[in-house]
């Protein structure tokens, strides 16, 4: 029964971090997930930004049916096929000299593995973030992670440094015509990361489109200018592509955009499709060098063969359908939607994003720019009620900040369905 389920909830989960959906949750299929009364919900966040091919796709279903029946979990030095296959798959999709793969669990995990490659490496300690960054809640990974999480959990990582955000919308340097002056942004960053640093800089760990921190897309040149400042002082530029990995942007990732190659890559939650299953992926040349100082990251599902075989399924569809034509494709449509919705609505300050991963920030005043949590909460609930599931950034200040990330597979006729939820949700809440 709900009530005893809810009550069974209450007196016997941990709570961890979000209020969880006033809904219980029976089935998903597609684009959407059905609960124990019948609703039918549109997902517009791909589960946890992860099911990129939507919920229960026949052929990753196959592939667990027959990967569970056949190799499922096995010692971790042991080798099959499926994850030699995927790490070599995965390589092909990459520019050179990225070609070297570890299969873990999560983007937590990877970044963990990712910032201790770095270290080793290098034999330096110190990692620098963006201010609004999510990179998980393991160790270094949550030292790196600057958007929330920090308080009463004790000494973060030493080493770690902040540098700001480059929000085009809420610039903090500017040019003389109000826009983000970026450069003046990064060198007074840097200016700052020297001063603060010991001599040991090891790493820098950024995602190319912050996702939790507000859907922030840096402005066009600014990665292969924070390359340049990693190059100029020995640090390893570190890409987190968790959410924008695998075609979601339009791109295969979301680097390519800017014409850069990171030292190391991390990739979660896509290469999944909401399995659990994350890859690093670096050069032979900073493998061989981690590998003769003794590299050590050893979990209990490193190279696991069944969340590896999901892993080939997801490239395969991907590659087979053309997904990130498809993205590019779907993505300019929702998008358009997006701007006709801001025309309309006040509210709406701000529409960014890349690909089918857009976000829209609501403001009570265009002008200044006044964030609104309160508004951003009662648009949530009643997209929900009319059956859209719309996921608001969890920050204090950031309430107002959708990110949309529906599934790859999300049809023309299913985005312009949650555009419209969205606009009538948008209409009753004002």
């Amino acid at each position: 029964m709900p009530d005893a389920f809810w009550t069974d909830a209450e007196n016997h989960l941990i709570r961890y971090g979000m209020r969880f959906t006033p809904e219980i949750i029976d089935r998903a299929a597609g684009s959407y997930v059905y609960t124990e009364g019948g609703r039918r919900i549109l997902d517009f966040t791909s589960g946890q930004m992860s099911a990129i091919l939507g919920h229960s796709h026949p052929e990753i279903v196959a592939t667990v049916q027959t990967a569970a029946a056949k190799l499922d979990h096995l010692f971790s030095g042991m080798l099959s096929r499926p994850v030699v296959d995927l790490a070599r798959r995965l390589a092909d999709t990459l520019p050179a000299p990225l070609e070297r793969v570890q299969l873990l669990s999560t983007g937590g995990e990877s970044n963990e593995a990712a910032v201790r490659l770095a270290k080793l490496v290098t034999g330096k300690f110190e990692v620098v973030s963006f201010s609004r960054s999510w990179h998980g809640m393991t160790g270094a990974a949550a030292s790196a992670t600057y958007s929330a999480g920090r308080r009463g959990y004790g000494p973060a990582t030493p080493g770690n440094i902040v540098i700001p955000t480059p929000d085009p919308y809420r610039p903090d340097f500017r040019t003389a015509d109000g826009e983000l002056d970026w450069r003046r942004q990064l060198d007074a960053a840097f200016d700052l990361v020297d001063a603060q640093s010991v001599g040991s800089l090891a790493a820098c760990l950024i995602e190319p489109i912050l996702s939790s921190g507000g859907l922030v897309v840096p402005p066009s040149g600014y990665l292969p200018a924070l390359q340049a400042k990693c190059r100029e002082r020995g640090m390893l530029l570190i890409l987190d592509e968790a959410q924008t990995g695998l075609c979601r942007t339009g791109d295969w990732y979301a680097f390519q955009d800017e014409g850069v190659v990171p030292d190391i890559l991390t990739l979660s939650k896509t290469l999944g499709a909401g399995l659990p299953l994350s890859a690093v992926v670096t050069s032979a040349e900073i493998e061989q060098e981690a590998h003769d100082r003794g590299y050590l990251f050893l979990t209990t599902h490193v190279s696991d063969p069944l969340v590896a075989a999901v892993g080939l399924t997801v490239l395969d569809v991907l590659q087979r359908d053309g997904l990130d034509q498809v993205a590019t494709k779907n993505g300019a449509f929702l998008r358009a939607g997006l701007d006709r919705l801001q025309e309309k609505h006040d509210v709406i300050g701000d529409v960014r994003g890349r690909g089918l991963f857009q976000g829209i920030e609501l403001v009570t005043d265009r002008e200044t720019k006044q964030g609104n949590d309160e508004l951003g909460a009662r648009v949530t609930q009643r997209c929900l009620e009319l059956g859209l599931h719309m996921n608001i950034v969890q920050l204090p200040g950031l309430g107002g900040v959708f990110r949309i990330a529906p599934p790859l597979t999300a049809s023309e006729a299913e985005l312009e369905e949650g555009l419209a939820i969205l606009d009538t949700a948008l209409t009753e809440v004002r």
